[in-house]
């Protein structure tokens, strides 16, 4: 045999071992505990459903997964350590459209989502809702853009930094209503609804799942959601498009990522996990309750989707020329 035969043979032996130990790191997977960094605050919707899920895959994968908040930056700190962490499916990133919209939002941050991350699976979507404190004077919608307009740069909304669905979801509202509110960025969700309940600012637009409570128990004022159609959470509040603002719409979804160079076989082991969690009916039901619908795909699917995402929001924040102050 030549040498050059000889050196084919090899590399195709050692091809084979490495497709085969690869196999069995993904059967094995995990052996010890995953850790999910969420970048945002604790109490906002991607630490509760990271606590969720967490919960669901160590309870079937038998190993800890525990949930370590990073929030700051509008999640840049913790998507950050993230993408330093080794690809080996032991560290993975909670994220939303936060991420999406700040590719083009944040251009000069120390990561690119689809550079250094790989999909992993989307976990759900739901609406969010504008509120105001008690005290502001204006019953609906209308009444909060036309006070709004008497006061330019004299009212303010929170949200939990820049690029998160809060701060685009309330840009996207002022380009619409031809409005000036200055926008207060706070470390966490928490936070900045903690701000608007104290009167310390005066509106926020946040995610359903965490802000219905307290609507219902009249801590806050529903002006509006921001889905196509009414919330079977809060039925009797109108969408923003239907109480004076046609055409809007704003979403808020979470998803997980793993480092750039994780094992395609941990990938689909996990996003298959995460499929079966999701498709639960008692999930499905939970979630409902709360506002949330799961969304199940491949990962090919959500690579596709988060893409779509990045070029819908480019197109939104250039036609709103929505900056970071």
């Amino acid at each position: 045999m030549s040498q050059i035969a000889r050196l084919a043979s090899a590399l195709t032996g050692l091809t084979a071992l490495a497709g085969v130990l690869v196999g069995a790191a993904a059967e094995e997977y995990p052996s010890r505990t995953v850790k999910i960094i969420v970048p945002f605050g604790a109490g906002g919707p991607a630490d509760l459903y990271a606590r969720f899920l967490g919960q669901q895959l160590q309870d079937t994968l038998k190993e800890a997964f525990v949930i370590e908040d990073r929030p700051g930056a509008g999640s840049v700190i913790g998507t950050g350590e993230a993408a330093k962490a080794a690809p080996d499916g032991y560290t993975l990133l909670m994220m939303s459209n936060t991420h999406t919209t700040n590719e083009t939002l944040l251009p000069n941050k120390p990561f690119q989502l689809m550079r250094d991350f790989v999909p992993v699976a989307p976990v759900n979507t739901s609406d969010l809702i504008m509120v105001v404190h008690p005290s502001v004077p204006a019953k609906d919608l209308k009444e909060f853009i036309a006070l709004l307009k008497s006061k330019p740069g004299d009212l303010n909304y929170a949200s939990s930094g820049p690029g998160t669905p809060y701060h685009m979801a309330s840009e996207l509202f002022k380009a619409m209503s031809g409005t000036n509110i200055v926008h207060v960025a706070h470390r966490g969700s928490g936070d900045a609804r903690t701000a608007v309940m104290g009167g310390h600012v005066q509106m926020m637009i946040d995610a359903i799942t965490t802000t219905a409570p307290v609507v219902q128990s009249g801590e806050l004022r529903a002006l509006g959601t921001t889905g196509l159609k009414r919330s079977t959470v809060l039925p009797d509040v109108p969408t923003i498009a239907e109480a004076g603002l046609p055409g809007y719409e704003a979403t808020i979804w979470l998803g997980l990522m793993a480092p750039a160079g994780t094992p395609a076989a941990v990938v689909d082991k996990l996003n298959s996990e995460i499929n079966k969690v999701l498709k639960r009916p008692e999930t499905r039901q939970a979630w409902a309750k709360q506002g949330a619908e799961p969304l199940v795909m491949t990962p090919a699917e959500f690579d596709r989707y988060l893409r779509g995402d990045i070029e819908k929001w480019a197109k939104v924040i250039h036609m709103a020329g929505i900056k970071v102050q």
